[in-house]
This record gives C-alpha cells, structure tokens and sequence, in this order.
C-alpha cells in the first residue's frame, strides 16, 4: 500500500506538470502543431541555458519560470543614426543600419545613437520547441526570439518579451519568423519594443497561427512622437498563410499589421484598440479576409493606400465567405473610428479552400473577451 505522504508527493508531480503543459490547440492555419510534444519539461535558470535549450536539435518543452534578462550581456554599440520623424524627446531616432538613413531618409537630420546589442539580433529557435512561461513569470528582457532558416513545429506561450531597444528603430524585434513552418504564437504579451513586435520576414513562413496575444505599442518614443509605436506587425512572406485571432492589438499608430509579398491572412476577431494612424496597411501581394473584429478608437482601420486586396465583410456581402470559409462570414464593428476602404475584393477567396480556417464569433461580443484573455498569464 502506498503510504499518504507518497500519494501527496505524486499528486504534486501531476499537479506540477499539468501546469506547465500547453494550453488549447492552435486553430486555422497552424493547426496540428506539436512544438516539442511529450519530451520531458526543462527549466532553464541561466541566458545560457536558455539560450542553449532553444537553440538545439531536440525536441525540447522549455518553462520559463523567471526573468531572462538580456540587457548588456553583449555590450553596446555605438554609431551614426538619423531623425526622420522629428527630433522632439518622444521621437525614436533610426539606426543607420546598412546605410538605411542614406537609402531611404536622406534629408532627415543626422545624430549619434548608443544601443544595446543584445536587441538586435533575437535567440535562434531550433525546430520541435515548446516555449511556455508559467503564470505571468516567464519573461524574456532585451532580447527577441528568431525562427529561420527552415525551423518547424514551434509553440511560444504564455511568455512576455520586453524592452528591446526601444528608443531605436532598429534596435530589434520581439518575434522574427523567416522561412519557417507550422509556428503557434499564443497568449504572448509583447511591449517597449525598438523595430517590430512580429515580423514575418520574406521567406515562405507557411502555416502560422498567432492568437491571443497583447501587442502592447504604449512606448515613450514612437516614429509618429504620441506615444503609439508604429512598427506592430509585419507580414511579408512570399507564401504564407497567417491566423491572426483573438489578439488585442492597442496604443499602435500603423502597421498593425502590414500585409505584402504573398500572405494569406485571416485575421478573425481581434480587438483594435487606442490606434492614432492606420491599422491594416495592405501592399501589394497581401489577401486578407478580416472578420468579426472590434475596432474601438482607431483613426484608419485601413490605410488609403490600399495596393493588395481586402474583404471586410460588409453586413451585405457576409454570405459571400461560404465559397472561402465554408461559413458567412463575421461582420466587423467600428466604435469612434474611420471608415473602411478598399473592402470589395473577392477574387483571393478560393486560396483559402482546404486550408484549416478558425472559426468566428460575433463581433459585438470582442473587445471585452479580448481584454480578459489576451496576452501573458490569462491560460
């Protein structure tokens, strides 16, 4: 028979792994992800470890249980940079990286910058990897997470990434996934970051599902100089497919996200919250289905320039998404923001056919769902 105390210790093992086990399922594109499976729970104490845990050949779930601190662990950097959006304290000041102020802000005036070098380039994530924090004490400081090079099978969870240079466009970004596949970003909050806080870069991304996450843009210095960072999200992968459900995105100014290359993006109930410029900014290349999403306080849902397609589910057209989704779909809800534009295109609809889709809920119902579930330690 076994003894009380031994059912106690046991009973605590369970409980303890449970805990740390992921949470939910992705849906819609990135349906099917694994990360790293039932491979034994490592708990990293050192950048070292953590580094080197994330960055190997084995299928690895890594918990995060503590504070990563990365801030001047490479030293700093210092070298030429440039003013392009203003030279007022609430500013960012560019990076001159690869000549950039040149190429691209070559009247802008010129200046010095010092940064952290730790920021600029993230942590390699291998393939087969879980990456999930407990409770709200699983945080990477300084440092972002980059997934390339053909890396596969990823979950990121419950983990907050914070303060990559956030004074310096440049400075780094918070997820980088580039030419990569089968990649779950969930409950993740990510906040004061310099560049932007995911980018999907040019490669094939594929099959990737971002939900539930806080994109936090509140920052001191912002390339629009009001305290809304404009770098939010980035899409432009030359064959991706991106669900993007259930995040509340707020206090940005642009590029929330920037769609381009050739993206697949449906982007399904998220709350748009406190955004002074544009939200969606669709480049040539990006097809967006955008449904069931609240949009309280944003300036421009769309920006004008609209050179790819989008569909924004018109209360007249909603039963025009049967043919894509296999369901109508949501309509939109705009609350003390712009109108929509550029909202007709259908013609992309049949490349969703096939494809794993999320569902929707009304959207009425978003922006205090969102609130309540988004983002680190709400799993």
């Amino acid at each position: 028979m076994m003894h009380t105390s031994s059912i106690f210790v046991v009973a605590a093992l369970v409980a303890h792994a449970a805990a740390v086990g992921v949470s939910g399922a992705a849906e819609g594109f990135a349906k099917g992800v694994t990360g790293g499976g039932s491979a034994t729970a490592v708990y990293p104490k050192s950048n070292a470890e953590l580094v080197s845990y994330l960055g190997d050949s084995s299928a690895r779930v890594i918990v995060l249980q503590q504070t990563f601190d990365f801030t001047g662990t490479e030293g700093t950097a210092s070298g030429s940079g440039c003013l392009p959006w203003g030279t007022g304290s609430s500013c960012q000041v560019a990076i001159n990286q690869n000549g950039w102020c040149q190429n691209y802000e070559p009247s802008a005036p010129t200046t010095t910058v010092s940064y952290d070098k730790a920021g600029v380039l993230g942590i390699t994530v291998a393939s087969k990897k879980t990456i999930i924090g407990v409770g709200t004490s699983g945080v990477i400081k300084g440092k972002g997470l980059r997934i390339v090079s053909g890396a596969s099978n990823i979950i990121i969870q419950n983990i907050q990434i914070t303060n990559i240079n956030p004074h310096y466009v440049w400075g780094g970004d918070a997820i980088t996934v580039d030419g990569a596949d089968l990649i779950w970003i969930d409950h993740v909050k990510t906040s004061q970051i310099g560049r932007q806080h995911i980018v999907l870069g040019n490669g094939a991304s594929n099959r990737v599902t971002i939900s539930n996450n806080e994109i936090d843009g509140t920052s001191t210095w912002s390339a629009t100089c009001d305290g809304h960072h404009y770098w939010a999200m980035y899409f432009t992968g030359s064959n991706d497919l991106v669900t993007l459900k259930g995040n509340y995105i707020h206090n940005t100014s642009g590029r929330s996200p920037k769609v381009a290359g050739n993206t697949l993006l449906h982007a399904v109930n998220n709350y748009f919250s406190a955004n002074s410029g544009h939200a969606f900014e669709v480049d040539a290349g990006g097809n967006i289905i955008a449904e069931g999403n609240a949009f309280n306080n944003v300036k421009a849902p769309i920006d004008t320039s609209v050179k790819g397609q989008i569909f924004t589910a018109p209360s007249s057209s909603l039963s025009a998404c049967t043919s894509a989704l296999g369901r109508a779909c949501q309509a939109n809800v705009l609350t003390s923001s712009g109108a929509f534009t550029g909202t007709s295109s259908t013609g992309f609809f049949t490349n969703f056919k096939g494809k794993n889709i999320a569902s929707a809920s009304a959207a009425s119902g978003v922006a205090a769902s969102v609130v309540k579930n988004a983002g680190v330690g709400k799993i």
